[in-house]
């Protein structure tokens, strides 16, 4: 259980790190600039599926975590 703990935790820091760079419209409400702050954005591609295998991972990881706790 703590070796698919440690491989899931390696696996969704990797693909974390391969997300693109989300936070940059955050950066313009301190700017002050809204031009494309609030734009719909959709997911395609390469990215929809590395936005998914995140949510994967980090589902997998929280049920597995919440399992060992209770055993």
């Amino acid at each position: 259980m703590k070796i698919a703990l440690i491989i899931i935790s390696i696996l969704l820091i990797v693909i974390v790190l391969l997300q693109s760079n989300k936070a940059e419209s955050g950066a313009q409400i301190f700017s002050g600039t809204t031009s494309d702050l609030f734009s719909q954005r959709k997911e395609r591609g390469m990215e929809l599926v590395i936005s998914r295998v995140t949510f994967v991972l980090g589902m997998s990881f929280f049920i597995i975590c919440l399992v060992s706790a209770f055993m």
